[in-house]
């Protein structure tokens, strides 16, 4: 197994898509990329730890691909949104791919010089993973338990 952490605003919406798609093996909804340690919801919604809320993803990478994963993140947020995602202001729903590794780095690189190519600005931040910590289990898998659905994701075809 492998694992990949992405942050693209609200962790509630980021989670729903990653965790239908065959090959994850586990989501859970946390925060990284602050100083504090092991931050409340609370207290990285007051802008005062520099974390963001993000999604830490278990993969079969015979089964699905850091690339795929990665396509997905692009394509189910605004990337190009400076700290926020819709209505979500802040900068912990900014756009950021925490990577493990250099292969994971020059994955999502690859990407973002297509995505420029294109004509998109990319406001996705590349980081190398910290201590990621795990939300409080209100915020894990919330869609699946409130039955709702993501208001700030969308899923569309862009590559």
């Amino acid at each position: 197994m492998e694992k990949a952490i992405f942050a693209s605003g609200c962790f509630w919406g980021t989670q729903f898509y990653f965790e239908k798609e065959e090959g994850v093996v586990s989501t859970k909804v946390g925060y990284i990329g602050g100083a504090k340690e092991n931050p409340t919801y609370e207290e990285v919604c007051s802008h005062t730890t520099g974390h963001a809320e993000a999604v830490l993803v278990e993969f079969n990478p015979e089964i699905i691909s850091y690339h795929k994963l990665t396509k997905l993140f692009f394509e189910t947020h605004n990337f190009t949104q400076i700290d926020g995602q819709g209505p979500d202001i802040g900068e912990q729903y900014r756009s950021e791919i925490f990577y493990f590794s250099e292969k994971q780095k020059s994955i999502a690189q690859e990407l973002i010089a297509i995505l420029t190519k294109k004509g998109y600005f990319v406001a996705t931040k590349l980081t190398k993973a910290s201590k990621f910590w795990n939300a409080e289990e209100k915020h894990q898998n919330y869609y699946e338990k409130t039955g709702g659905t993501p208001y700030c994701h969308i899923k569309r075809s862009i590559f």
